[in-house]
């Protein structure tokens, strides 16, 4: 059980980037469905990152500067994608829905491309990205499962509680809200509706990127030799299974690990069943969907103008 729940975790807060950096977009109006490709293309430039950085320092490697550099490759892939998509979705006016699917497969198709042209990467850095802190065996149980964990675990956690202190206590976090709900309103109030959905859509972009590297470099223990932009479609379920709030994602995501992995910590069953298992996340999600739809409760329900474009001239 123990193991079962430090795993859950582990992939759980992999899902929590995702999910975090969606949350933000969708908050301007922007329904990006991009986000597995998103994720892919940012696994793809931080392990590219920290394959060629290791390659070139060998035993001379800083821990920091290998935890740091594929982070910020990471992060700068991400938000390229985010801005394809505004430049797309905002000032070309594509509309929403095709250009996330098609972002989707351009960041598989990068992915694929990078992989067959450097061949699987095993990578060496991330023992860098999994050191538990320091103190963690000195707390027995308890220090294992909050505190054995790496560096993208809790900066996963940190990124989740900030955006939510921003949406909900600053006027920049009002500002983007008041976009996603009622653009012209904003607009009409001195609002730079297409500033934010940019800005709004790069950052996001940016942290779901964080996603694919930390799935890669933690939980695969740098195992990059495939594509992942199956993890990216349950990132999207999580932000609807926690109804558009990042605090509440923190314990959904460690739920949906568990959901995902249990059936590898179930012996005797068959491949079908196995399959069954790693749908409940998805039953979950609908289960979820179903219940918010029902109550009608403004609180649980996504931004008015998500996937709608906005046209200043139509005012």
């Amino acid at each position: 059980m123990l193991a079962f729940l430090i795993s859950a975790i582990r992939l759980g807060m992999t899902f929590l980037f995702g999910s975090t950096g969606e949350t933000i977009t969708e908050k301007s109006g922007h329904l990006n469905l991009g986000i597995p490709g998103v994720m892919c293309v940012g696994a793809s430039c931080g392990c590219y990152a920290e394959y060629l950085y290791l390659s070139e320092t060998r035993a001379n490697a800083s821990p920091f500067l290998a935890i740091l550099i594929p982070i910020l490759a990471t992060l700068a892939g991400g938000a390229l994608m985010g801005l394809i998509f505004s430049f797309l979705t905002v000032t070309l006016r594509a509309n929403q829905n095709v250009t996330g699917l098609a972002l989707t497969t351009f960041g598989i198709g990068v992915s694929d491309y990078m992989i067959a042209k450097t061949g699987p990467i095993y990578s060496k850095g991330s023992r860098y990205f999994t050191e538990p802190l320091p103190f963690a065996d000195d707390l027995g149980i308890f220090g294992e499962i909050l505190f054995s964990h790496g560096v993208l675990i809790y900066l996963s956690i940190i990124i989740a509680l900030l955006t939510s202190f921003v949406l909900n206590h600053t006027r920049v976090g009002l500002n983007l809200r008041s976009v996603g709900e009622d653009p012209a309103a904003a607009d009409a109030a001195g609002i730079n509706v297409s500033l934010y959905r940019y800005s709004a859509t790069c950052i996001g972009s940016a942290i779901a990127g964080l996603s694919g590297l930390s799935f890669i470099m933690d939980y695969l223990n740098g195992n990059w030799e495939y594509c992942i932009d199956a993890i990216g479609w349950l990132c999207i379920a999580l932000v609807i299974f926690t109804v558009w709030k990042p605090n509440l994602a923190i314990i959904g995501s460690i739920l949906f690990g568990a959901l995902y992995i249990v059936s590898s910590y179930i012996t005797g069953i068959s491949f079908a069943v196995k399959e069954l298992f790693e749908m409940l996340p998805y039953v979950v999600t609908i289960i979820v969907l179903v219940f918010t739809s029902a109550r009608d409760s403004k609180n649980s329900q996504p931004p008015k103008s998500l996937g709608l474009p906005y046209f200043r001239e139509e005012r």
